[in-house]
C-alpha cells in the first residue's frame, strides 16, 4: 500500500516552523523528512527560507535531489526575515496567497 501511495504523490506541501524549537528531535525529524522525500523522488513545497525547521527540511530535500519550491510573501522576502530560499522561489503578495499557492502546487499536505 505504501509504495502505491508514494507513486501517486508527486509533491508534498509541508507547514513547519522557521524556528528550530527547543527539542533537537524536531530538527532531526524534519531533516529525516527531507531525506525521505528526496529518496522517494517527491517534490517539496514549503514556506520558503532557510531558518529553523523549514530550512533544515528544505536543505535536506534539495541536497538529496528533490525539486523544492519555496513560496514566500513579498514582505517577508524583501525584509529577509526567513533567509535565502533553497530551490525555486515564488513570491506572492500576501500570506493568504502563500497558503493557496502552496496547496495549489502540491497534492498532499503535512502540517
Amino acid at each position: 500500500m505504501e509504495e502505491n501511495l508514494a507513486c501517486q504523490i508527486k509533491s508534498i506541501c509541508v507547514f513547519c516552523g522557521s524556528n528550530p524549537g527547543k527539542n533537537a528531535k524536531f530538527v532531526k525529524a524534519t531533516n529525516n523528512l527531507g531525506r525521505v522525500l528526496s529518496k522517494r523522488k517527491i517534490h517539496l513545497v514549503y514556506g520558503g527560507g532557510t531558518l529553523g525547521l523549514m530550512g533544515c527540511m528544505s536543505t535536506a530535500a534539495h541536497v538529496g535531489g528533490s525539486q523544492v519550491l519555496g513560496i514566500i510573501p513579498t514582505v517577508l522576502a524583501e525584509g529577509n526575515f526567513v533567509g535565502k530560499t533553497v530551490g525555486e522561489k515564488l513570491r506572492v503578495p500576501t500570506m493568504q496567497n502563500r497558503i493557496w499557492k502552496m496547496l495549489d502546487n502540491s497534492n498532499a499536505l503535512i502540517a
